[in-house]
């Protein structure tokens, strides 16, 4: 039976946990502005219910963190930060700005998701069985936000591109440092 390489384990566990907190972050900063600035009480539901699925998702892997005695990426205040800012800021810009954030973020991730499936061995089934669930979570995430109005037209394919970006960046930190 062939065996996944423990250090790409480890990896992948840090910079999960690091995504799905950032993730838990961004909703944050989006929910800072819906309850100071922005008043959309639908768009604060569904930003709500995708953060409980990232709460479960980011639970797992602080778990795993803490079973496999893996050290987290020593970058969590400042992708914190970022996150929170990232959400903040895109939703004071509005709701079709918000909802490109999650549709950027949600499909960097399910490329990164993907081909952590792909390099996971039947000795990492358990693991590997929870990424696919998260993926699809987040494919719901993402489909959610193009229905609730996210678009690449104009203006918001920089958008999209400084998010995909940023986001790139911070998962091959995570996986590292």
């Amino acid at each position: 039976m062939k065996k996944t390489d423990k250090n790409k384990v480890t990896e992948f566990i840090r910079v999960d946990h690091a995504g799905e907190r950032g993730a838990i972050k961004i909703y944050e900063g989006q929910l800072l502005a819906l309850n100071t600035f922005i008043k959309d009480d639908n768009l604060k539901k569904k930003i709500e219910e995708m953060k409980i699925h990232e709460k479960e998702h980011c639970d797992y892997f602080e778990n795993e963190i803490k079973k496999r005695n893996i050290e987290p990426t020593k970058f969590l205040p400042l992708w914190d930060i970022l996150g929170v800012g990232l959400g903040f800021s895109s939703t004071i810009l509005g709701k079709k700005a918000a909802m490109l954030c999650t549709a950027s973020v949600e499909e960097v991730i399910d490329e990164h998701y993907s081909n952590q499936i792909k390099e996971l061995k039947n000795d990492e089934k358990k693991l590997k069985e929870k990424i696919i669930k998260f993926r699809e979570d987040e494919l719901l995430h993402k489909d959610i936000a193009y229905a609730e109005g996210a678009t690449k037209k104009g203006i918001y394919s920089i958008l999209d591109k400084i998010i995909k970006t940023g986001s790139k960046i911070a998962i091959n930190i995570s996986e590292k440092i």
